[in-house]
């Protein structure tokens, strides 16, 4: 089992950043891609960004591509997603999961509890 408990979340204004991280624990997470999933209120959870541990390769949703950058800490054993100029639209709880790539989407695993961000126009 892999266990993962982001922070980072709150309340910023639109245009400002916000950085998340999530610390993982559990199984040896350098074969997993590792990566950040969200949620707006009334919408479908979707990919937002993720980190292949071994290789750093990165993947980005189109949304956020240029705007948010994902990272991996080997030696916190966490994966961060910093956000700048951020919209409204960003709005959501977001996830830190294990990242799978099936081709046709991303799905995740292995979920975190969630850290709401708030973005105020």
């Amino acid at each position: 089992q892999v266990q993962l408990v982001e922070s980072g979340g709150g309340l910023v204004q639109a245009g400002g950043s916000l950085r998340l991280s999530c610390a993982a624990s559990g199984r040896t997470i350098s074969s997993y891609r590792l990566g950040w999933f969200r949620q707006a209120p009334g919408k479908e959870r979707e990919f937002v960004a993720a980190i292949r541990w071994s290789d750093d390769n990165t993947y980005y949703s189109d949304s956020v591509k240029g705007r948010f950058t994902i990272s991996r800490d080997n030696a916190r054993n966490t994966v961060n997603l910093q956000m700048n100029s951020l919209k409204a639209e960003d709005t959501a709880v977001y996830y830190c999961a294990v990242a799978i790539n099936a081709g046709s989407g991303w799905y995740g695993a292995y979920w975190g509890q969630g850290t709401q961000v708030t973005v105020s126009s």
